[in-house]
């Protein structure tokens, strides 16, 4: 059984922040901890104590981990960063509500005596003899200590308190990877029994020691289990700091979701079931698990069982049927052609997270060019007169005192100097559309086609599809190209502006006009005649776009979503090998261009260089960070790779910045997953002067000194599918909906009140006691239907609730998937 771990983070944004620069503003940005390892690091907002930044993570965390944390710090060009303020969340407060955490935080003072992190490894003993008890401490090692020192290292020893009694380890200079191998006896003396408490310190010959972590066993656990293992540090016990605010707030949507994946075997039957929703047939009342799906989940868990249901059907090589299965039941309950697709129903969802999926290359192609000229060259652009600024105009581009018109028509000019390589970009990109999703618009074209025949209707058919490709796809793409990858930070006040002016026409352009000169944004006119001869063009595109031929193969294996052979991330990267003889250690790193797809990690000097090294990632053993004090240099990674002899051999890379550097490690780590022998430790230092810097080991075969993180990755669209991990999370849907609509509380509410299907689940059902009782509810109360008609309506939604309920209980019946959902608060193994 694969156990995993996701951990969803969305840092949405903040307000009322101090004040850092004498400007009177803030430059704040967010660092993301897991156990005190940056996962994520949000762009900066410039000039904002109120920014929005709207990020959103998703780390893949091995079941062990213990907490999370945000840091708010303001970034300065001189000098080190100013820390604002800090959120910790442990891992009990984001399990305790099974829909996580969605809430302004209020961020509270950093302590550096709270800022503790790592193990202490610890056997004790409890022995008696003549003189009485005696307690025996035996302290081997720690590993991942805070470093307190500028060196980036600490100088620690231990000290343990026993009752009155106390002692000390010897101190270990310049490490964060101590090893002590003492023991230390305590006698009991007089008085209650007395718990345990280990304290970790970094020595200074100048000033008070700084704290660096505690362990306390109570009485009990030291008679009854003594402690023998690894242990997580913890800071001294206090109250907790209410900051009341006067740091500002954070808004954050956090929730934890853990699964049991089962062997594939267990998760046939209802793969078989979904497969079976798509390729039958698609009447409105068909009582298909996806029907029920698509009924009993809204918000964000919709758009996750979307994400997860496109990729399940990309596997199987049913993503046409599966979009083309939901929208045709959207289309047919669409009685309106200008309410088409507008709601965040499951087919918009899975149509707009199968774009992602499938189309992020051919987004980066289209876009990245103008996307990074507009943030390169940072003109001003404005046509709305209320936010003309004619003196910033002045100082920038003109002399003397510009009018309006002026600053419209240079606007005007920067502004369609953009847009026409977007247009012509995407007009002239037919080709480079990925087939399955001009396959997916063909089919989405047909069935609007279907649906809407009428000549007063003629435009609906090119409307659904750009209202997918230029309205959800391309204009929130320029709108915050950050999220989209397109770029490593968010734009500043002016870039912003220009993008949402960009985002502005093409949203225009994808709806072929026809709101143009309607609404407030009049100011826009000027605008208009480009805009119109873009949309002649892009209902040609369009048609083009359709004009395919072909479809994918039904039941075909589970493939990777990028095939092996293409490149999955590239750029420039600092590479240095093991320690060189005679070179200084910043001369030692050489700037080379990496490509990294499942198969190779291959690097040559320049992207255009034919001659090229390679690294096979069928030899990579562990991808792991390097401490800064190793080589004196931040964002340092290291690959380490086996040889046909067995040994092992180490290349270190350097990053630009921590996104780029958390970025190489999750893909790395995602296309070296399958590979047997992975490390269990590795040494976060280096090889140097015959020791290594980490734990001071003189051997360089030493066994690491700290765990390996394998398991902990990125989510982004890239990611290989794994239909069991998709069909679990469906499944744990399933149950989700049958414990909601059990619940009395749903009364009234939107899964309180469902319509009552055409349709009863037939054959073999098995119903548990719960679902007895409703149907004995139900029952009842249809039979003194009559004694009160007002009731009428309350006891079809009852009638509609325990139809789905009978039903889902026959689909989770069927499927009998044995699983263990602590997450969404079942806490004991069950088979359904």
């Amino acid at each position: 059984m694969a156990k995993s771990s996701s951990l969803n983070v969305r840092v949405v944004e903040g307000r009322a922040l101090p004040a850092k620069d004498v400007s009177g503003s803030s430059d704040p940005y967010c660092i993301v901890k897991v156990d005190d390892e940056v996962v994520a690091r949000t762009a900066t907002i410039w000039r904002s104590l109120s920014p929005f930044w709207g990020e959103e993570y998703t780390v893949h965390l091995p079941l062990d981990f213990h907490h999370l944390a945000f840091y708010v710090l303001d970034e300065d060009t001189v000098g080190h960063d100013d820390i604002i303020g800090k959120i910790s969340l442990s891992r009990e407060a984001i399990t305790a509500d099974p829909r996580g955490i969605d809430s302004w935080i209020n961020l509270s003072h950093v302590d550096p005596d709270a800022e503790v992190q790592g193990e202490i490894c610890l056997a004790v003993q409890m022995l008696e003899d003549v003189r009485g008890r005696c307690l025996r401490c035996h302290v081997l090692q720690a590993r991942d200590l805070a470093p307190r020192d500028i060196s980036g290292t600490s100088d620690p020893f231990a000290r343990v308190f026993w009752g009155s009694q106390s002692l000390e380890t010897s101190t270990i200079k310049k490490t964060r990877f101590p090893h002590w191998d003492e023991v230390l006896e305590l006698r009991e003396m007089p008085g209650p029994p007395s718990p345990l408490r280990v304290e970790l310190w970094d020595w200074d010959m100048v000033g008070k020691n700084d704290f660096l972590g505690m362990v306390e066993f109570p009485p009990q656990v030291l008679q009854q289990n003594p402690p023998n293992g690894w242990f997580h540090l913890l800071p001294f016990p206090r109250a907790e700091e209410d900051s009341g605010g006067s740091l500002g707030a954070l808004r954050l949507k956090v929730r934890l979701t853990e699964d049991r994946v089962l062997p594939s075997q267990y998760y046939q039957p209802l793969r078989e079931l979904l497969m079976e929703s798509v390729l039958g047939p698609a009447e409105e009342d068909a009582a298909s698990p996806l029907a029920v799906l698509e009924e009993l989940t809204s918000g964000d868990c919709r758009q996750e069982l979307a994400t997860k249901l496109v990729k399940l059907f990309l596997g199987q090589g049913l993503a046409g049927p599966f979009l083309d299965y939901l929208t045709r039941r959207e289309v047919a309950r669409t009685t309106d052609p200008n309410t088409l697709f507008r709601s965040n129903s499951l087919a918009s969802k899975s149509m707009e997270q199968f774009l992602k999926l499938v189309g992020m290359p051919y987004l980066h192609e289209v876009l990245r060019p103008v996307i990074n000229r507009v943030f390169e060259e940072k003109k001003y652009m404005e046509l709305d007169p209320c936010k003309m600024d004619l003196g910033r105009t002045r100082r920038i581009s003109f002399k003397g005192a510009p009018s309006e018109e002026h600053v419209r028509e240079a606007s005007l000019g920067l502004l369609t100097g953009y847009l026409e390589p977007i247009v012509d970009t995407i007009v002239g990109s037919v080709g480079r559309c990925p087939p399955a999703i001009r396959l997916a618009f063909k089919q989405l074209r047909q069935c609007v086609e279907e649906r809407f025949p009428q000549a007063e209707h003629k435009d609906v058919k090119n409307l659904a599809i750009s209202g997918f490709l230029f309205l959800r796809f391309f204009a929130p793409a320029i709108l915050t190209p950050k999220l989209f990858d397109l770029r490593d930070q968010h734009a500043d006040p002016q870039t912003r502006r220009s993008l949402l002016l960009l985002a502005k026409a093409v949203q225009s352009i994808g709806n072929l006009g026809q709101q143009l000169g309607q609404g407030k944004e009049l100011w826009m006119a000027p605008l208009h005649p480009f805009l119109l001869q873009s949309i002649s063009r892009v209902r040609d595109f369009l048609d083009q776009l359709v004009d395919v031929d072909g479809k994918e193969e039904p039941g075909g294996p589970a493939r990777a979503l990028v095939p092996p052979s293409v490149t999955v991330r590239e750029g420039y990267l600092l590479k240095r090998k093991e320690e060189p003889a005679g070179l200084a250690t910043r001369f030692a790193f050489k700037k080379r261009y990496f490509r990294l797809s499942g198969e190779m990690l291959s690097y040559s000097r320049s992207p255009e260089c034919q001659t090229r090294s390679s690294l096979p990632v069928s030899h990579i053993r562990a991808v792991e960070r390097v401490d800064e004090g190793a080589f004196q240099l931040p964002h340092v990674m290291q690959v380490v790779t086996q040889d046909g002899a067995g040994a092992l051999h180490t290349t270190y890379l350097q990053c630009k910045n921590v996104n780029e550097l958390n970025q190489w490690l999750s893909a790395l780590r995602k296309a070296s997953a399958p590979n047997p022998d992975k490390l269990a430790a590795w040494h976060p230092g280096a090889f140097r002067s015959a020791h290594w810097t980490c734990c001071h080991q003189a051997e360089r075969s030493a066994a690491g000194c700290s765990r390996t993180h394998s398991a902990v990755t990125l989510g982004d669209w890239s990611d290989p599918l794994d239909p069991d991990a998709e069909t679990q999370m469906v499944y744990r849907q399933l149950l989700l909906g049958r414990d909601r609509l059990r619940t009395p509380e749903t009364e009234g509410t939107e899964l309180g009140c469902v319509p009552p299907p055409c349709w009863l689940a037939s054959g073999s059902l098995s119903f548990s006691d719960g679902d007895v009782f409703q149907l004995i509810v139900w029952v009842l109360k249809l039979a003194c239907l009559g004694s009160n008609p007002g009731l009428a309506t309350h006891w079809l939604c009852d009638l509609g609730r325990v139809a789905y309920l009978l039903y889902l209980s026959f689909l989770i019946w069927k499927i009998r998937v044995p699983i263990v959902h602590t997450s969404w608060g079942c806490p004991k193994e069950q088979m359904s």
